[in-house]
């Protein structure tokens, strides 16, 4: 008896693989080796610091199995996430007990549901579910409720999971937890936010951090930070303040609801921050506008020396495609290679988007060409990078090539290809594409519904975008929203109003943010000023909507175009985040209008710290000076432009013969036909001057080279 309570000791203070060995050969020695007791220390044992097979063996070599070993056994297998095995000795168990300290007891049941939810084996579970309801003992444990409820979540019956809860009198945090977390993660987040509120206030449980977590992310979900603040505080009631997981959790929703001073001074607190917590406040920062707060964040990390992982890579090339930083976006391409991350899908899709929305295609083109797998996001990136570069032409032949790789499109590639072919405007290629749409079954889909709108729109047949706007029977805000985007793309805005009129009026949809940028965008094209602001206005108050960047643009567009370059200065100074590039840029566009020189100045200066590679800015400055007279700070914006290298995109235009795109750009003489086509662009200006045309020589624009734009405005090859 001394020896065995001796045994027993040694088995308490074993902490290594070696010890273990030691430990076997001694119950060996000692005649115990089939003891049920030692065999299930050694069995846990061999599973902590060995393996799983040297655990297995043991199992295997013991004669009389006691429920406490078949646990260690089934516990061991699950640990390792051998489902299959875990549920075939659950099996054997339920096969060969005999006796009652053989059978499954209220420790053995959670191991096997975790199992059956593994596998999602829902079938397998609902028989073991009846396995309890047979055994009264086992089916009051709430662990068991638990499991029950987690297996039945994770397979997206939630109904029977209520069922589970409601056989419980008492539910303890775990049983409550285990609802609000399935029903968030089911897409149920006001459900889930229900769960936790009568947790709280009825069933007078305090929740742990898992069911914060899962309310915060229910919140983010509903992106309401009203309800996701009221949290917080029940955070900090319960002194979960400081718990990473849910911290993170914080960030993450402060970023969704456009929170960004909420969450910087709640990231500024972290007495600890890991990687997701640096990555998800240069998420926020990006997302939210504030791109130049999001690369600071992004070097300071590095600086520091923490190791970025892949998310946070991504995040940082979203910021600089979104402010056009080719600069930095090449230095994190350096980092994310360095770091073995280039290659990785998600960090070279965002590289192509990246490169792309920095008017650096072929680099984009390069590297896609490197990748070893490609999917549907990274073609779909491609696709739509073309056309973000006036190269649509371009995006039929990456669709040809896509589905030649047998990669066949989502609802978001098609959107991102009949949003590609609007910038063609090619009606037949469209009625091609919309044949397409219904082949493959995406009709259906509101989004592919809305870009086919904006397609035909686009392809200048209203007829047939407004007949497809009256075909959809259950037209949500997205449908909405394009239809009066394609009257505001053919200048028809008083019609653009007539149907938000309708929408407002006459439908349950309530616009969006997207509507009234469609609106908004409508009354520029068509030149209705005071629309315009009376619409912004009704956003801001009427709808408590926050304004972005791109609605603040069009405001600033809209009061440059009639010369009110005071107020759209005033829009500017008064935006809630810093303005981003092409607000500034609208300002500057006016300033080219109305010649302000002194207030283009003030906008260029901007521009050129936001986006300092966009030869666009350069240029439009320089016309700015160049009508003023200015022809000094003309040749030092020149020569500034060939020290950094800049290249402006070249406008395009691109005309459908005989089923073939042929795509020029001005003075292009690379066409097989480009003696026909200057001979005939020769005999049309002849006979123009004849019938008097006059160029108009107040407007020109000066290129980068030192040239001016002095050919026929209105003829492009």
């Amino acid at each position: 008896m001394k020896g065995r309570e001796v045994l027993v000791n040694l088995f308490e203070a074993c902490n290594s693989g070696k010890s273990v060995a030691q430990l076997h050969s001694l119950t060996l020695k000692a005649g115990l080796a089939h003891d049920s007791f030692f065999a299930t220390k050694l069995n846990a044992l061999y599973a902590k610091y060995e393996s799983l097979g040297h655990a297995r063996k043991v199992f295997d070599e013991t004669p009389n199995r006691t429920v406490y070993l078949w646990n260690a056994t089934l516990r061991s297998h699950c640990r390792e996430n051998q489902w299959e095995e875990t549920l075939y000795l659950f099996h054997n168990m339920i096969s060969d007990s005999r006796a009652n300290d053989e059978k499954p007891d209220n420790f053995t049941i959670p191991i096997a549901l975790k199992a059956c939810t593994g596998l999602r084996a829902l079938a397998y579970g609902k028989i073991v579910h009846g396995f309890v309801k047979k055994h009264e003992k086992v089916a009051l444990d709430m662990f068991v409720g638990s499991a029950l409820i987690e297996l039945y979540s994770k397979c997206g019956q939630m109904g029977d999971a209520l069922k589970v809860f409601n056989e419980f009198s008492q539910p303890d945090v775990f049983l409550w937890t285990s609802m609000v977390t399935g029903y968030e993660q089911n897409g149920n987040p006001e459900e889930a936010l229900e769960f936790f509120s009568r947790m709280v206030m009825v069933g007078r449980v305090d929740p742990d951090r898992v069911t914060l977590v899962s309310a915060v992310s229910a919140c983010a979900q509903l992106s309401n930070f009203r309800l996701g603040s009221c949290v917080h505080g029940v955070a900090i009631r319960n002194g979960f303040n400081s718990d990473l997981s849910l911290v993170n959790s914080l960030l993450n929703l402060y970023a969704k609801t456009g929170s960004v001073k909420t969450a910087a001074s709640l990231f500024g607190k972290m007495p600890e921050k890991d990687v997701i917590s640096w990555s998800s406040m240069i998420a926020c920062y990006t997302h939210n506008g504030a791109i130049l707060e999001a690369l600071n964040l992004f070097n300071e990390m590095i600086n520091r020396g923490i190791e970025p992982n892949s998310v946070t890579v991504v995040n940082a090339l979203q910021a600089c495609a979104v402010a056009g930083n080719l600069e930095e976006g090449k230095k994190i391409h350096e980092l994310a290679t360095r770091k073995c991350f280039e290659l990785d899908i998600t960090v070279a899709t965002a590289l192509i988007d990246m490169y792309m929305k920095c008017l650096a295609p072929q680099e984009a083109f390069d590297l896609f060409e490197r990748m070893p797998k490609k999917d549907v996001v990274s073609w779909a990136a491609l696709l739509s990078g073309y056309a973000q570069n006036g190269m649509a032409y371009k995006s039929m032949g990456v669709f040809r090539n896509m589905l030649s790789d047998e990669t066949q499109p989502d609802a978001v590639a098609m959107v991102k290809l009949l949003t590609a072919c609007s910038g063609l405007g090619i009606l037949q290629q469209a009625l091609c594409l919309h044949a397409y749409v219904i082949k493959r079954a995406f009709k259906n889909n509101i989004f592919v519904g809305a870009s086919l709108i904006e397609l035909y729109s686009k392809c200048g047949s209203i007829d047939i975008a407004n007949r497809l706007f009256e075909g959809i029977k259950d037209k949500d805000v997205v449908i909405w929203s394009a239809m009066i985007a394609g009257y505001g793309v053919h200048g028809q805005g008083a019609e653009a109003l007539k149907v938000f009129d309708k929408m407002v009026k006459h439908s349950a949809v309530k616009p969006s943010d997207v509507t009234f940028l469609s609106v908004l965008s409508a009354c520029s094209h068509s030149g209705l000023v005071e629309e315009g602001i009376e619409i912004f206005n009704m956003m801001v108050r009427e709808y408590q909507l926050k304004p972005g960047p791109e609605h603040y643009g069009i405001i600033v567009d809209l009061l440059g175009r009639t010369g009110e370059l005071d107020k759209a200065m005033e829009i500017v100074e008064r935006m809630p985040n810093p303005s981003a590039p092409h607000v500034w840029g609208a300002l500057l566009g006016a300033c080219w209008i109305h010649n302000d020189t002194k207030l283009g100045e003030l906008a260029a200066k901007s521009l050129f710290l936001l986006d300092p590679n966009h030869a666009g800015y350069y240029i439009l400055l320089s016309n700015i000076y160049a009508m003023d007279n200015k022809w000094e700070h003309v040749a030092d914006l020149r020569t500034l432009i060939r020290e950094k290298g800049l290249k402006k995109m070249s406008g395009q235009s691109v005309v459908e013969a005989r089923g073939d795109i042929h795509s020029f750009v001005a003075g292009d003489r690379r066409h097989q036909d480009s003696d026909q086509i200057f001979g005939l662009l020769g005999t049309l200006e002849v006979k123009m001057r004849e019938e008097g045309y006059v160029p108009d020589v107040d407007f020109q624009q000066h290129d980068m080279h030192g040239g001016c734009f002095t050919d026929l405005k209105c003829v492009k090859a």
